[in-house]
């Protein structure tokens, strides 16, 4: 749009480069280097992955801190965001891949029991409505941890306690939910997610995502075998109900921890839908001329409910035109113009060197988006 000077900065992260603060930055940086009295607000997004509870916090929540479990049982850092009586939660924070140490994986016995604390330190600080942003899990226990941390009680025959992870659901004997933290029945809980896998099967958590948690294939169908077992034993603490939602989009999310969001009464939508609600996205988009989105690989998997496609979507149905930058593209442009972007300015058209645009992504942005201020605010 020839003349536009009200830009709108909703980018998700460059995983490895970037937060979506940066991109944002970058890109305004860029920008006003070309047109330097454009007007750009910056709205950066994500789509309940990691990144989620940072998106929130650049929109106003206030971020709150708590020392919860990690997946491997030690004591982290995690922390949620809130506004009022919204909190959002990200279980990356607790129970991600990004809290194990380098190249420790623990497929078997990575436990999600910190993202019930940090769900229960939001019920703590008043929150009414929360928004569980899921993915980039360590963990593929079927959120029996979480579940653990907010009053469940999961016995083996000898009535202890089972081990913790997924691998430790195959000693299940008995489930007693009546202990569940009473607050969860008057909260708006739902679980915001960009993948609607089931709990099990050939499109399951262990099936699906299992390998990048480490999980050998002998370890998938232990996990796989578990998570059956234990939807089964909770049909029988809680009836008909938790079998159909094993089979439920959204079930196998992060490992499972959507199954046992959904057993505690969570609504499934899609992370970016969610989010762009609780970032007040529509309101920025009715001041905005142009939409600039982004994430650090536009491919396949973007069109399938990520933070870009859902900005996209939202932009064409009001009108606007959309823009995207990304370190790597790999979209042909039919498939960008189906998706609702005009054009996408990738960061090796600046740089061929794939190397160098991951170690020098924010200068290589500003470069980027020098282009994208000629194309478009000329």
């Amino acid at each position: 749009m020839d003349g536009a000077r009200r830009v709108l900065i909703a980018a998700d992260k460059f995983k490895g480069s970037l937060t979506a603060v940066e991109v944002a930055e970058r890109v305004t940086a860029g920008l006003r280097r070309v047109v330097p009295d454009v007007d750009v607000e910056a709205l950066p997004v994500a789509d309940g992955g990691d990144g989620t509870v940072a998106a929130a916090v650049a929109a106003g929540f206030e971020r709150r801190a708590v020392r919860v479990a990690g997946p491997l049982g030690d004591e982290v850092t995690a922390a949620f965001a809130l506004r009022g009586d919204t909190a959002v939660v990200e279980m990356a924070e607790a129970s991600g891949l990004q809290r194990l140490p380098a190249g420790v994986f623990a497929p078997l016995t990575a436990s999600t029991y910190g993202s019930g604390e940090l769900l229960r330190a939001a019920l703590d600080a008043g929150a009414r409505t929360i928004v569980f942003g899921v993915g980039g899990s360590a963990t593929t226990d079927g959120g029996a941890g979480m579940l653990a941390a907010l009053g469940a009680r999961f016995l083996t025959a000898e009535g202890e306690p089972v081990p913790p992870g997924g691998g430790g659901l195959g000693a299940l004997a008995s489930a007693d939910l009546s202990g569940l933290d009473p607050r969860l029945a008057d909260v708006e809980f739902v679980l915001a997610s960009d993948v609607d896998n089931p709990l099990t099967g050939p499109k399951g958590a262990p099936a699906v995502y299992g390998p990048q948690k480490g999980a050998s294939p002998d370890d998938v169908a232990t996990l796989d075998a578990a998570l059956g077992h234990f939807a089964k034993v909770l049909e029988e603490a809680i009836g008909p109900k938790a079998g159909e939602y094993a089979a439920s989009p959204g079930a196998g999310a992060a490992g499972g921890i959507g199954y046992g969001a959904l057993i505690i009464g969570a609504r499934f939508r899609p992370g970016i839908e969610v989010m762009l609600d609780v970032l007040g996205f529509a309101r920025a988009l009715s001041r905005a001329d142009l939409v600039i989105t982004g994430e650090g690989s536009l491919d396949e998997q973007t069109l399938h409910g990520k933070a870009p496609a859902g900005v996209a979507a939202a932009a064409r149905a009001a009108g606007k035109e959309v823009v995207a930058v990304c370190g790597r593209l790999a979209l042909p442009p039919q498939a960008l113009g189906r998706a609702g972007i005009r054009r996408a300015y990738p960061l090796t058209e600046v740089e061929p060197d794939v190397a160098k645009c991951i170690a020098e992504a924010g200068p290589i942005l500003e470069r980027v988006a020098e282009r994208i201020a000629r194309d478009y605010l000329g």
